[in-house]
């Protein structure tokens, strides 16, 4: 099968410097409304990864990101997310980005390139059959991304991608590919934006759905939250009130005692 990138093709848009701010930000915006869309029709792959992923964290495994660029600080980022707000250990969802630590804020000039370093960054936290590794690549040709997940099925690890070009040379590579394609972009080649839309809306399906079926949501509640600021006490505060249909001093105190909304919840209802 061919192997078209769409995500470099020309801009259906010209002379952009040309536009007035009225018109740049409406067509970009145009343009932002295919992306939900594409998502859409990958819904069923989605749902494949999903499973796998519940499966092995279900069996004390973890979850991988790896990407490079905007694509990596993107997977670092729904990552970063999954602790406060579904109370699961940082060593739940990793995130790892070509170039390390300092390139979440400035790129490494050609860490993406290297076909070795992938693997390395991985076995850092001792990789091994029990986890799961997606790859996040827009385009689907970063060495760094393929050659890593070339590895994780070398070593029976599950490997899944998030691509926005159909038959990259990362989906295949992938056990199972996850392929948004959302065409040309506003200023040619930018994959931070249609792109980066499509992974950043994947990325929220697969944890949240995943954590949801961990246990980590209760109704529609985050019950499993971290209190660390005064914004979510009062929203843990507020879960407990309507759960428990108390006052709000009493839920305050049984907030303050257990220091988690579900815990506070379980030990009311076993007094």
């Amino acid at each position: 099968m061919s192997f078209t990138k769409t995500t470099e093709q020309d801009s259906n848009y010209n002379h952009l410097e040309k536009m007035s701010v009225s018109d740049l930000l409406k067509s970009i915006n145009e343009e932002d409304k295919s992306v939900p869309l594409a998502v859409e029709k990958e819904l069923p792959q989605i749902e494949t990864l999903v499973q796998q992923i519940v499966s092995k964290l279900k069996q004390d495994g973890r979850l991988f990101y790896i990407g490079a660029g905007t694509s990596g600080r993107l997977g670092i980022l729904d990552a970063s997310e999954c602790p406060p707000t579904f109370g699961v250990s940082h060593d739940l969802v990793i995130g790892l980005i070509a170039g390390g630590d300092s390139a979440i804020r400035k790129a490494v000039e050609f860490a993406e390139d290297s076909t070795t370093q992938g693997w390395k960054d991985l076995k850092e936290y001792h990789i091994n059959p029990n986890d799961v590794v997606v790859g996040i690549a827009a385009s689907g040709t970063t060495p760094y991304v393929i050659s890593a997940l070339e590895a994780c099925n070398t070593n029976n690890i599950i490997t899944g991608c998030i691509t926005c070009n159909k038959n990259s040379p990362l989906s295949k590579v992938s056990k199972y590919p996850i392929e948004v394609v959302v065409g040309p972009e506003f200023v040619t080649g930018s994959s931070r934006m249609k792109a980066g839309t499509a992974q950043k809306l994947v990325l929220n399906m697969i944890t949240t759905s995943t954590m949801i079926q961990l246990g980590h949501v209760k109704g529609n509640k985050m019950v499993d939250m971290q209190l660390s600021n005064n914004k979510l006490v009062d929203r843990g505060t507020k879960m407990i009130m309507n759960e428990l249909n108390i006052p709000q001093k009493e839920a305050e105190a049984l907030l303050n005692k257990y220091k988690n909304v579900r815990l506070a919840i379980k030990n009311y209802n076993n007094g």
